[in-house]
């Protein structure tokens, strides 16, 4: 390899190859440090892990997460993680938190600082107000002497051995680390408030997860005139007319007092012309398929998807789940995928 000096910089003059090799290695050994500094929090997992924990259960106001620069971009994210798992929480800028934003804190919440070096001028410039309001304070910090340390009512240690920066200055294992520690304190107190997945779903509606675990079947069914329905002792060249008319595809067949009693679907129209002549004089009963998959009005809406799924259908009938079996629905593969179910 050979160097040479273009001004006061020093340029390495390598083969693509090189720098391929290079470049792979320097990426290697980032995941490498960080995937250690993440390991070694496991031994700091204690007693005061635990006390973190049962503070963050007992507030019962708000957590706020304090930082500043990559501290406080990490510190936005715990506080979301927190927000979004059942816990009420937001991110405090300290340099707003000391020109008026202090105010957004009152008795009963709980502060979360972090700084890696735990001198991070504008958080301690918060402490005196932070215990004049008897907040209870939870330090994360990589220098658990630290002048914020001293001032925590837990203290978190999250120090590294090194960062994954070559030059050992940009925070990049440190704020890993911090980022992994706030994970499982989230999801640790998660898990003890007893969070469900239907607790989650509240918080989530727009999402995908959401959907699925909040919209019902009853949410999505066609009923009253938009349902699909004919006798059994319908001609099919009506059946055939109430089933395009209503552009699903299908039919149900309820007997002559109302009850369900077998559907028809396009694919059951196609067979039957394959075998036989004049369909369309046939009666429902005759080309109906009896004892059809369905589903109740209150079952998530998931669940009729992963039904049809399994077998490889495209549309439910709604019934009560008690009481006379006279359908009250019926539900398509097209509104699952337009309600984004899918």
């Amino acid at each position: 390899m050979e160097t040479h000096k273009t001004g006061d910089r020093l340029m390495n003059m390598t083969t693509p190859q090189e720098t391929r090799e290079l470049v792979i290695q320097r990426a290697r050994k980032v995941l490498e440090i960080e995937a250690e500094a993440i390991q070694s929090l496991q031994d700091k997992i204690d007693e005061r892990f635990i006390n973190a924990v049962e503070l963050l259960d007992k507030c019962r106001g708000k957590v706020i997460v304090i930082g500043i620069g990559k501290s406080g971009l990490v510190s936005q994210k715990i506080a979301s993680t927190f927000a979004c798992t059942g816990t009420p929480a937001f991110f405090l800028h300290p340099a707003e938190g000391i020109h008026g934003d202090i105010g957004m804190l009152s008795k009963g919440d709980v502060a979360l600082a972090i700084s890696n070096s735990g001198e991070t001028q504008e958080i301690i410039q918060l402490l005196p107000l932070i215990k004049r309001w008897g907040i209870t304070l939870i330090v994360m910090t990589g220098n658990p002497r630290s002048l914020l340390a001293q001032s925590g009512d837990v203290v978190l240690d999250t120090g590294v051995k090194a960062e994954a920066c070559p030059l050992g200055l940009v925070p990049t294992a440190s704020t890993t680390a911090t980022l992994a520690m706030g994970d499982a304190l989230a999801l640790a107190l998660l898990e003890k408030k007893g969070f469900k997945e239907d607790d989650f779903a509240i918080l989530h509606p727009g999402g995908t997860l959401g959907r699925k675990l909040l919209l019902r079947v009853e949410d999505l069914m066609h009923k009253g005139p938009a349902m699909p329905l004919i006798r059994e002792d319908t001609l099919m060249k009506e059946g055939l007319l109430e089933m395009t008319s209503k552009r699903l595809g299908v039919t149900g067949v309820c007997s002559k007092d109302g009850m369900f009693v077998g559907i028809i679907t396009d694919g059951d129209l196609r067979r039957t012309l394959a075998r036989e002549d004049d369909v369309l004089n046939k009666k429902a009963g005759d080309i109906m398929t009896g004892n059809p998959k369905t589903i109740a009005k209150d079952d998530l809406a998931a669940k009729a998807l992963h039904i049809m799924e399994e077998f490889s259908i495209t549309s439910l009938f709604i019934l009560p789940e008690d009481g006379p079996r006279k359908p009250i629905g019926i539900i398509h593969m097209h509104d699952l995928l337009k309600a984004g179910v899918v």
